[in-house]
């Protein structure tokens, strides 16, 4: 079943928020790889071009890697530190 798409709105910005929201849930952990181009065009319906165009968003936010040949995995977020150091 694919997600209901608004299409009087940028489509790969609200594929990219879907992934963003699947990550930030834990539907895809740290490492796990996310969906490829072709499957992000069937789940969504929508041209290889937008998918493309979503998972580059993701990647320049750093939310994702790409491995060359392996395809994009969710990428480790740098841990902000909580403890102020000196004091």
């Amino acid at each position: 079943m694919s997600p209901e798409l608004d299409r009087t709105r940028p489509v790969w910005r609200q594929v990219a928020a879907t992934i963003a929201t699947r990550i930030a849930d834990g539907e895809y952990p740290v490492g796990a790889r996310v969906p490829s181009v072709v499957e992000l065009s069937a789940e969504f319906g929508i041209a290889s071009s937008t998918a493309q165009k979503a998972l580059a968003h993701l990647k320049a936010e750093g939310l994702i890697r790409a491995e060359v040949g392996l395809g994009s995995f969710v990428a480790e977020r740098p841990v902000e530190a909580d403890v102020e150091k000196g004091t």
